[in-house]
């Protein structure tokens, strides 16, 4: 494999572990706080969600730091992105009323 495929192929495999570790991450918040037993949600998230991300970044590299310097940079990269999706999917899509405070 050339080592512009495997760093892309490491670029890529970074988005995604990023999307499943911080994508999970809302979806626990927004599942845990309703659950009756929330700390089972989040340590059970926790769990799964670190497996995954470290067999991820076990298997990317593969004895060159270089890809896996690549899949921690794009997993930083999904963090933003997953930040800003949801930010934007929990914004009212109507305008706020004003309060008014004056007689």
């Amino acid at each position: 494999m050339t080592d512009a495929l495997r760093l892309v192929l490491a670029l890529v495999t970074g988005l995604l572990l990023g999307a499943i570790f911080f994508g999970g991450l809302w979806w626990t918040v927004r599942k845990g706080f309703s659950s009756k037993q929330p700390a089972l949600w989040f340590f059970g998230s926790l769990l799964l969600r670190t497996s995954i991300a470290l067999a991820g970044f076990y298997f990317i590299a593969r004895g060159h730091w270089e890809s896996l310097l690549v899949c921690l940079l794009a997993f930083v990269m999904a963090r933003v992105i997953v930040t800003r999706l949801t930010r934007a999917a929990e914004k009212p899509s109507y305008p706020a009323q004003a309060a008014s405070h004056a007689p």
